[in-house]
């Protein structure tokens, strides 16, 4: 496998049309509204967005939400998530997914001996599911989540992006 050029810096305006172009032609809602508001909330200092290009062209992105995350259990132990992981199809099982990561980790570190992430339950998860088991992360033992809270034994829901069940990693190794 060639190696690739990959460059990895924050997002800027700049990033936002070549972004939701990317993603409109894969068929996915990611409309530039959403990128605006991460955009705001990076100035703010609430969240990062680390975005990657391979020679120069979109390839993929996180966000880690450094301020206020919407997992309310992260919320109380100051537990930055990590969320909205997209790498592109045409650039997966490159390495490009690893090292946003291990980026994403070393700015969690930065503030926090914990990183937290949200991972959907569905087939279209499966990559990222055995990628943060292999990574180290453990469920937080909280069980299924769904809008707003935690599921309780015989409730009956819709399998959908929005039923995840959260993990936690300790990367207090990586602190400085």
């Amino acid at each position: 496998m060639e190696k690739l050029e990959v460059t990895f810096r924050q997002m800027g305006e700049n990033d936002i049309p070549e972004i939701v172009q990317a993603f409109q032609e894969l068929g996915w809602n990611k409309p530039a509204h959403q990128y605006e508001g991460y955009l705001v909330e990076q100035f703010l200092g609430d969240r990062i967005v680390i975005v990657a290009f391979v020679g120069g062209e979109f390839a993929g992105y996180l966000t880690i939400w450094v301020g206020f995350p919407d997992y309310a259990p992260f919320v109380e132990k100051n537990i930055p998530e990590i969320s909205d992981f997209n790498v592109l199809p045409k650039f997966r099982r490159r390495g490009i997914g690893t090292q946003l990561m291990d980026l994403a980790e070393a700015e969690v570190a930065k503030v926090s001996p914990i990183a937290g992430i949200g991972v959907g339950l569905t087939t279209d998860y499966g990559s990222a599911q055995r990628m943060y088991a292999r990574r180290g992360y453990i469920p937080d033992g909280r069980g299924l989540y769904k809008k707003g809270h935690h599921l309780k034994y015989g409730e009956n829901v819709i399998v959908d992006d929005d039923l995840v069940l959260y993990m936690t990693k300790d990367i207090s190794n990586l602190q400085p």
